[in-house]
């Protein structure tokens, strides 16, 4: 074997060594590289979210051409009425608001964000309108919702609950058969038409028939929701707003029957009183026992009646003149009991005036001169009399019964009227 090809045996199985050696580095590099984890891509939503908020300002209204206004879109829904308070002229209600308008700084392209179409992001970040209630009080415990949603083609959408105290001018006179009307006026506090105009997300129809989330097993019936839309004039410019009255009927089944029902009980029993005998000197005691029920009656069900400074509701007339009723009803009683028990002196020095009454407290009878003669002795003077305060008594429970009719159809017309007017 020559020089030259053991030199060139040499150059090859080196060759091979140094295949070989490569191969072993190769499958130990990829071994390696398996063992160790790939370090993770940012995400597409991440990238999203850093892409839009880079160089997003808050406080610039979210328009290329500053000219032209953004629309911010409302919906209402009410949920429940909690309070109704007549002393504060305060309505207390719980409600789902939503408010929709376009950002054209927060607008991209989903095939660049692996298909994103939507996302979430904090309401802290981005441009939110100033649009408020007017009527707000004070806003309740309305849980914070901190996030709005946001498509690519720049829709910003901003739903959350608010429970809110709202001041109401609220007419209590014709409790509890009453009907409020409060309303709820969004604008904008600082924006004028041309910067911030506002419009109705569903039509005006469609939110005043919308009663699917009232909670209708409370004390407050919804009846409508109307909606308009005007301009309001102030400092030179006209600013957009929208009010929402919200007209609700209260249910009167609870207070007929916790307040109504047992009065007009104790009146009839008043009434029926008058049956006791008028001699037997009962009929003062039981009238008393009445009218001292009534007023524990009044006064434990002091808490369940309206509030209110400007006008007497009408129930509390209502009690007012029960109250005058039973008291008129035992003056009466007092009055007849105390002709009826005058001395013998004083029924002989009154007998002129019991025949004068005799012809004038019953119709159908004259005077006559056998009436005048046959009142010899005290026994006859006393019968007589007693008749006579028989005849006045049922003259006056007459009269009572009069008062009483015309009472209940005057309280009961206006509260038909007021109800349905």
């Amino acid at each position: 074997m020559g020089p030259f090809k053991v030199t060139n045996h040499i150059y090859h199985y080196n060759r091979c060594i140094f295949i070989i050696a490569i191969s072993i580095y190769f499958c130990f590099i990829v071994n390696l590289a398996e063992c160790v984890p790939e370090k993770p891509k940012r995400s597409a939503l991440n990238q999203l979210t850093r892409t839009l908020l880079r160089k997003y300002d808050s406080g610039v209204r979210p328009v290329h051409n500053w000219t032209s206004s953004t629309t911010v879109y409302i919906d209402l829904i009410l949920q429940s009425v909690l309070d109704v308070d007549g002393k504060t002229q305060s309505i207390t209600t719980s409600i789902w608001y939503r408010q929709i308008w376009r950002d054209e700084f927060l607008v991209w392209d989903p095939e660049d964000f692996d298909g994103i179409t939507e996302l979430s992001l904090s309401s802290d970040a981005i441009w939110v309108p100033d649009v408020i209630v007017t009527e707000f009080v004070e806003e309740g415990k309305s849980p914070p919702i901190p996030y709005v949603y946001v498509n690519s083609s720049g829709s910003v959408r901003n739903y959350r609950p608010i429970q809110a105290v709202l001041a109401c001018s609220l007419e209590m006179y014709a409790f509890p058969f009453d009907r409020q009307n409060c309303s709820l006026t969004f604008r904008s506090w600082l924006h004028s038409v041309k910067e911030i105009d506002l419009a109705l997300w569903r039509s005006a129809e469609a939110i005043a028939g919308d009663k699917r989330e009232f909670m209708n097993d409370g004390e407050w019936e919804l009846l409508s929701v109307p909606s308009q839309y005007w301009h309001i004039r102030q400092d030179d410019a006209d600013y957009a707003q929208i009010q929402f009255n919200l007209l609700i009927r209260r249910r009167p089944l609870l207070y007929v029957v916790g307040l109504l029902i047992p009065s007009i009980f104790l009146m009839l029993v008043d009434v029926v009183s008058f049956c006791l005998p008028l001699n037997s000197g009962t009929r003062i005691a039981f009238k008393i026992s009445i009218l001292l029920g009534y007023t524990v009656f009044r006064v434990n069900l002091t808490d369940e009646l309206p509030a209110t400074a400007r006008r007497t509701p009408l129930i509390g007339v209502f009690f007012a003149v029960c109250m005058a009723m039973l008291m008129l009803s035992l003056i009466k009683s007092i009055l007849v009991v105390k002709l009826l028990h005058h001395s013998e002196k004083e029924v002989k020095q009154m007998s002129l005036s019991a025949c004068l009454l005799d012809r004038y407290g019953s119709a159908g009878h004259s005077l006559s001169e056998s009436a005048l003669t046959s009142i010899k002795t005290l026994d006859n003077i006393y019968v007589e009399w007693l008749s006579l305060c028989l005849r006045l008594d049922r003259l006056l429970f007459r009269l009572y019964l009069l008062v009483l009719a015309v009472y209940t159809g005057t309280l009961l017309l206006l509260w038909a009227r007021w109800s349905f007017t």
